[in-house]
């Protein structure tokens, strides 16, 4: 056995057991299994059990953009009512869903509409419904579309995919570029056109994809600019903003990959010096807006955390798997209900109030963008199936030496090649994030020889590794990986374990407030959450529509109120920390849906004291953060603290009490 710490995957071999980048394409770092491969288990694979329970795998019942007899993505001709990017918004993560789960039900509905999209392909390569803006043919929700037939094809194999695709891409570079991707939604987001064709190239090889993926780079806002966006909508931001990253797969220009991530730090930068991962930009990043009370889509969550598992596998960069999970476990979770029947558009992290009234200017849309509606939100509503299971789908990834590197941590069984293309079986064990020890063992056939990389995270200082309970040297592996290389028996277990502890961060340059993290989850006040159920139909969106004759008892909306005071600061300034948070860990839910107050596993007992000033504001918001340090004449209170993921309402940006 051999045992050492590497900074960075090598990626100058390929993988011989799973699909490469082509030359001249970069080779990948990290590879992705086909989805259906993963099957997760605990809290993860309770998320997608709620999904295909609840509003991702029944909104069929409520959505007109679902409807059988007047969707265009079902007309043969590409005419009809509905026909832009709610359905296959909705598709491609509702089919993957049906994939990871054997949920034959999800997979024959999706296999529905995947027919029809091949069905629809017309003589000149183009395919699904026609749509025109400005006079100019609109390719975004086509897009969408072809991220679902890939996910098919690894499921199915279908050879009908790869034909399809390779006649709209040829039909694609006969479309002039004074007419190619010209309007907004898909002039921001052409990196997922070309995501697609460089799929399709690795595949059959066809290297006039190559002229495509040029013209599509030419022709897609530019997303290279060093101190500023193409616009500042936060879906397009977190979905747009790896498009140069894409492209140096083929340029080999630093520039390119280099732009990505200054796109990644400019916004956050000037609106993301907030917890959680994301950014203000409710619905757009404004100049003066950067409170912790700004909010960001449910739409735009699951593309930043799509866009890390992308830029992970591109560039190697462990940044990209740090930043997914901060979005994954402490921002995303809490804009749905518990029983995932219903969500909110926006959600911030600070966030006192969440009700159906319009809160603009404070937050940048006008409307009732707070309330969890599931009826509501059109394009969050169709889009948010993906979130879960695009994360599922990575939490193991094959690596450019035949091995195995485990990414994320859930509890999961995991087939997968190495080696010489044996299969193994990878069964992990844990309640990662909220527990810090993780188990794998293998399962195999026969002995067989690969390296087994675990990504240490940036905030485990001494990670520690037992190999069929031997202890096993590995020094100064904090935000590195560990890779073990041996001969790998049926039942070898590895015992990973990740030391969390508490650690405050002062976030300097916006008002000195501070968070609290304990391991990779942050910690919000825990405020005692009222919810006034409501009619959903009578408090949707203006562009909001559902079927006739739906029971809208069946799918409640709630408005969620304090019940509980939430305005305290924390004692921080002339404490140890230590002593100062204690942590109260409690039994692991029997339902195994640890995100909401009353099953959190784990609490952190803290001092605060309440800032009286600190109030709901004019636009019924949380009031903006005052200046730390602030001084208060109220007395100290014990308050506790609960994962940032399982607070619907939260204070996570706390200022700091002043001592004197």
């Amino acid at each position: 056995m051999e045992v050492d710490v590497v900074e960075k995957i090598d990626n100058t071999l390929s993988n011989s057991n799973y699909v490469n980048n082509r030359a001249p394409l970069q080779s990948l770092y990290l590879y992705k299994l086909p989805v259906g491969t993963i099957k997760p288990a605990s809290w993860l694979g309770k998320m997608l059990e709620l999904q295909s329970n609840g509003l991702a795998g029944n909104l069929s019942e409520i959505s007109v953009w679902l409807r059988k007899d007047s969707s265009a993505w079902l007309s043969k001709d590409g005419l009809g009512k509905y026909g832009w990017e709610e359905m296959p918004y909705w598709l491609k993560g509702y089919g993957n869903i049906g994939y990871v789960l054997g949920n034959k039900k999800m997979i024959d509905e999706a296999r529905i509409w995947l027919d029809a999209a091949m069905d629809s392909q017309r003589p000149t390569g183009d395919f699904g419904p026609i749509v025109y803006r400005n006079g100019k043919r609109d390719l975004w929700a086509n897009m969408l579309m072809l991220f679902s037939l890939q996910s098919y094809y690894e499921y199915s194999n279908d050879k009908r995919v790869l034909q399809v695709m390779g006649n709209y891409f040829k039909w694609q570079q006969t479309v002039p570029d004074s007419l190619f991707l010209k309007d907004y939604w898909e002039n921001s987001r052409g990196g997922d056109n070309l995501y697609s064709v460089y799929w399709l190239y690795n595949i059959n090889g066809d290297t006039t994809l190559l002229s495509l993926a040029e013209k599509i780079h030419r022709n897609t806002a530019n997303w290279r600019q060093d101190t500023t966006l193409p616009n500042w909508h936060n879906v397009n931001i977190a979905q747009c903003f790896r498009e140069p990253a894409t492209y140096f797969l083929q340029s080999h220009n630093e520039k390119d990959r280099n732009a990505t991530y200054n796109n990644f730090e400019l916004i956050r930068e000037k609106y993301g010096q907030v917890p959680g991962g994301m950014f203000g930009s409710d619905e757009n990043s404004r100049v003066g807006y950067t409170d912790p009370r700004q909010c960001v889509e449910t739409c735009g969550m699951l593309e930043q955390m799509a866009s890390d598992e992308m830029l992970l596998r591109f560039t190697g960069d462990k940044k990209w798997a740090e930043n997914c999970e901060d979005v994954a476990f402490n921002t995303f979770p809490a804009a749905f209900m518990p029983d995932q029947k219903s969500l909110r558009y926006l959600t911030g992290p600070n966030m006192v109030v969440s009700d159906s009234k319009d809160h603009s200017p404070g937050i940048d849309n006008g409307g009732p963008y707070l309330m969890m509606n599931p009826f509501s939100s059109r394009c969050c509503q169709h889009n948010h199936t993906s979130g879960w299971v695009y994360y599922a789908e990575h939490l193991i990834m094959a690596t450019p030496d035949d091995g195995v590197a485990a990414m994320f941590y859930s509890s999961s069984e995991s087939k997968i090649k190495v080696g010489k293309g044996d299969s193994v079986v990878i069964s992990e064990t844990t309640n990662y994030p909220f527990d810090e020890d993780i188990a794998f063992e293998v399962k195999t056939d026969k002995p067989v020889d690969f390296p087994f990389y675990f990504r240490v995270p940036s905030w485990a200082d001494s990670a520690t590794v037992m190999v069929n309970g031997q202890p096993i040297a590995t020094a100064n592996a904090k935000g590195k990986f560990i890779r073990i290389t041996k001969t790998w028996k049926s039942g070898d277990k590895v015992t990973l374990k990740l030391p969390m502890k508490i650690s405050v961060r002062t976030w300097v340059s916006n008002k000195s407030f501070a968070s609290v993290n304990y391991g990779p989850l942050t910690y919000s006040l825990k405020i005692k959450e009222e919810y006034r159920q409501m009619d959903g139909q009578q408090t949707a969106q203006w562009d909001a529509k559902w079927r006739e004759n739906v029971d809208h008892t069946k799918w409640p909306s709630f408005e969620i109120f304090p019940a509980s005071p939430w305005n305290y600061g924390l004692f921080l300034t002339g404490y140890d920390i230590p002593a100062n948070f204690s942590i109260s860990k409690k039994t692991w839910p029997a339902d195994n849906n640890p995100f909401t107050l009353s099953t959190v596993p784990i609490e952190i007992k803290t001092k605060g004291k309440k800032i009286p000033s600190w109030t709901i504001d004019k636009y019924g918001l949380c009031g903006v953060l005052p200046q730390s340090p602030v001084v208060s004449g109220e007395k100290e209170e014990e308050i506790t603290l609960v994962p940032m993921g399982a607070a619907k309402l939260r204070i996570s940006a706390f200022p700091v009490i002043s001592n004197k």
